[in-house]
Parts: structure tokens; C-alpha cells; sequence
């Protein structure tokens, strides 16, 4: 006798394909900062600017990201996972003094760009976390920062 499929047996059979992905834990270790490395240090930022960074970047762009508790149910947790991951590989701020002149550079470019065409932080990230959502003034302040970064590092890069 075969089996009818129903709403209900699928029902379950989601359920429990839920409960079982729960034993799949992503990883929140978290890797120590050297304050002689992070950038906030090295750039000397301000408490505003320090804040900010930490508020709306830090949590993808370093070694000391916050896992809320979402971060416990997945598969939401692997999604969030691999955004630190990439958002982490791709620029960190824990790690900014062991950059390369030329990388550091343009990593500032890439800052000030991905701000101004609103791409950073992204809109995924702030309708879960509204106090990383940026005005328009914090923007231009961290624009005028990273820009600031560039410059004061070519002026010290050329008096060397």
C-alpha cells in the first residue's frame, strides 16, 4: 500500500529535516587581537569614528565578531557564518598592520566607495541590526576618514 504525500507529512517531514540540521553548529571561536594590528589603534580614530567602525563594520570586518543569538538556529547561523567569513577574508581590520602599503591604500578606496554607493553595511546586516544602519552625516564622516587614512599615508610614505 503506498503512502499518500500530505500537507501534514510534509509538514513533518520539514520539521524534523529542522531539528536535524540544529546538531550542525557553526564555529564562534574567535580569534585574539593584537591591539598593535587593528586598525582603530594604528589610525588613532576617534571615540566616534571608533564607534562607529565597530558598530557597523567590526562584526564582519574582524577577528572579534558578536553572534547573536540567531546565530544558534540554522541554517540562518550558516548564512551569517559565511558572510563573516568572506566579509573577514576580504578586509580585517584586526590584521590592518600587517597589510601592505599598496593593499592598505586600496582598502581605503574600497571603503570609501562601498559607503558611498551604500553597499557597506549591507542591508541585511542592518534590518537585523539598526544601530549599524549609517545617516547620511556618519557616512560622510567615515568617508572623510578612510580619505584622510590615504592621504596621511602617502605623506608618510614619501617623506620616507
Amino acid at each position: 500500500m503506498k503512502k499518500k504525500l500530505t500537507k501534514k507529512n510534509i509538514a513533518i517531514f520539514f520539521v524534523f529535516l529542522l531539528l536535524a540540521i540544529q546538531s550542525f553548529r557553526i564555529d564562534k571561536t574567535t580569534e585574539p587581537v593584537d591591539p598593535s594590528t587593528d586598525f582603530i589603534t594604528l589610525t588613532s580614530a576617534n571615540t566616534e569614528i571608533a564607534g562607529m567602525l565597530k558598530t557597523a563594520c567590526y562584526d564582519c570586518h574582524s577577528n572579534q565578531p558578536a553572534y547573536p543569538w540567531y546565530t544558534n538556529i540554522a541554517p540562518v547561523s550558516w548564512w551569517i557564518k559565511h558572510h563573516i567569513n568572506e566579509g573577514s577574508r576580504h578586509l580585517n581590520f584586526s590584521i590592518w598592520g600587517t597589510y601592505t602599503e599598496k593593499r592598505k591604500n586600496h582598502k581605503l578606496d574600497e571603503c570609501v566607495e562601498m559607503i558611498e554607493k551604500d553597499e557597506m553595511p549591507m542591508s541585511s546586516y542592518t534590518l537585523v541590526h539598526g544601530e549599524a544602519k549609517l545617516t547620511d552625516a556618519q557616512k560622510l564622516q567615515l568617508v572623510e576618514f578612510f580619505k584622510a587614512q590615504k592621504i596621511l599615508r602617502s605623506d608618510t610614505t614619501v617623506a620616507h
